[in-house]
């Protein structure tokens, strides 16, 4: 009796189990109007829950290289076999311009220019802001 009585729990736990576990998965609809369930019974044997599907991860950021090749295919959209492959390979395989390569580029470009003061301040301001030639 008392085997009877425990397995009757049981089967009652994991039938309440997989009916929770189904109302998460599923997706919201109006509730269906309420109706009297059939005591489970030693005889009726529980269904096991399944596990939820998982939800989609959101969507990624793209990578630099990514990002890089996305850049390089906008610019090569006029550009068509051979000559479109040569400025693919060069663009990918360019090495991004690093601030410090700027200020050198453009330090040296004011002792050539010989610019001093406000001159200079400004030639620095507009050659640094510059995007880098590809």
């Amino acid at each position: 009796m008392k085997k009877l009585l425990s397995l009757m729990a049981m089967a009652a736990c994991l039938s309440i189990g997989a009916a929770h576990a189904q109302d998460k998965a599923a997706p919201a609809t109006p509730a269906a109007p309420a109706t009297k369930a059939a005591p489970a019974t030693a005889a009726t044997p529980a269904t096991p829950a399944t596990p939820a599907t998982p939800a989609m991860p959101a969507a990624k950021a793209p990578t630099a290289q990514q990002s890089k090749m996305a850049t390089c295919n906008q610019e090569a959209a006029d550009k068509k076999g051979d000559e479109r492959k040569a400025f693919m390979k060069t663009c990918l395989s360019a090495k991004p311009v690093t601030q410090q390569d700027k200020m050198k580029s453009c330090n040296a470009d004011t002792k050539a220019k010989t610019l001093k003061g406000d001159e200079r301040k400004a030639f620095m301001k507009e050659c640094l802001s510059a995007k880098p030639a590809a």
